[in-house]
């Protein structure tokens, strides 16, 4: 196991590297391709002030006045050691300007995906412990309904009652604990749906089989079947879910951090496509998407490890066809 285990995890490490790079290279052709070389038109615009000597060294730095090959191989070559480029707007590193402002982002998601947990969870113990005609039809209809509500609409309703009618946090004090609980949970019910709608339909599984019936034939009680029994063996696929939910809370960030008025990944986004920074705009597109490949995988290095019933064979792991016990 540990060695077939070293090889699919090699294999996929590689993998994730090769779509890195592939993510990189198609932002950069994108741009590359577009027409009236964009890079240099923004930096031409009287608007923008730039000397003809400024402009010719970020035109030199960015290799603009090279074939696109030798631009794409030098940009490249940057991106591995770090180096996401200059902004075409304040000249500074855009590896800085994103630096300053990726915390409040991965503050705000992290706490997104905690709420996100914590309302699955409930639902999932709400539907193990109510009755059928007592509340449970309920519950199982919030995934349905969360999914429906877009996180733009949850966050404005969130303001109206809790900052202006309450007023339990200021609009101005955006970056404060209030502020933040509220975005988080703006942004985390909506990505609740999917957590909770694979965990309900995986304790419904493990609660129809056998060993559960007899543990509670035997006088086990409902939460203890559900949290030392049920929970784990359901819980194991909400990892593959919450991996591909990283996509939706690093897009839903970007919307919230708008409607909250914070300072974070989506505020640098709005300022890059209105000035047509595209250095910075490419380097955004590439950090997600280095994100996202990474907690992926997390994810697939991890999800070997917690459920013994899965098998490495060719490179991706395989639920076995048969578990002894």
């Amino acid at each position: 196991m540990n060695r077939d285990y070293a090889k699919y995890a090699l294999r996929r490490v590689l993998q994730a590297l090769v779509v890195i790079l592939l993510a990189y290279v198609f932002t950069f052709v994108v741009i590359s391709v577009l027409p009236g070389d964009p890079v240099t038109t923004t930096l031409r615009n009287p608007s923008n002030g730039f000397t003809e000597e400024e402009i010719n060294r970020i035109v030199s730095y960015y290799g603009l006045d090279r074939p696109v090959y030798e631009q794409l191989w030098e940009s490249l070559s940057r991106f591995v050691t770090g180096d996401l480029g200059v902004s075409l707007r304040s000249g500074l590193p855009v590896s800085r300007m994103i630096g300053e402002v990726l915390g409040s982002t991965v503050l705000l998601a992290t706490s997104a995906l905690a709420v996100a947990l914590l309302l699955a969870f409930g639902v999932g113990f709400g539907v193990r412990h109510l009755p059928r005609n007592r509340g449970q039809g309920v519950l199982r209809a919030f995934p349905s309904l969360f999914l429906s509500l877009p996180n733009f609409v949850i966050g404005l309703a969130l303001i109206n009652v809790f900052a202006f009618q309450v007023g339990l946090f200021q609009v101005i004090d955006a970056e404060g604990g209030a502020a933040t609980f509220f975005a988080a949970v703006a942004l985390g019910i909506p990505v609740s749906a999917q957590v909770a709608e694979v965990l309900v339909a995986n304790l419904d599984h493990e609660g129809s089989q056998e060993y559960a019936s007899v543990a509670l034939s035997r006088g086990l009680g409902r939460t203890r079947l559900f949290l030392r029994h049920l929970l784990k063996p359901s819980a194991l696929p909400v990892v593959t879910v919450i991996a591909l939910t990283v996509g939706e809370l690093l897009g839903g960030a970007v919307i919230t951090e708008q409607i909250f008025g914070r300072t974070g990944i989506g505020s640098l986004v709005e300022r890059s496509v209105t000035t047509q920074d595209l250095p910075v705009l490419q380097a955004v597109v590439t950090l997600a998407a280095v994100v996202f490949v990474l907690v992926n995988l997390l994810a697939d290095l991890v999800y070997p490890l917690l459920d013994p019933r899965v098998r490495l064979g060719d490179g991706r792991p395989r639920e076995r066809a048969e578990v002894t016990t």
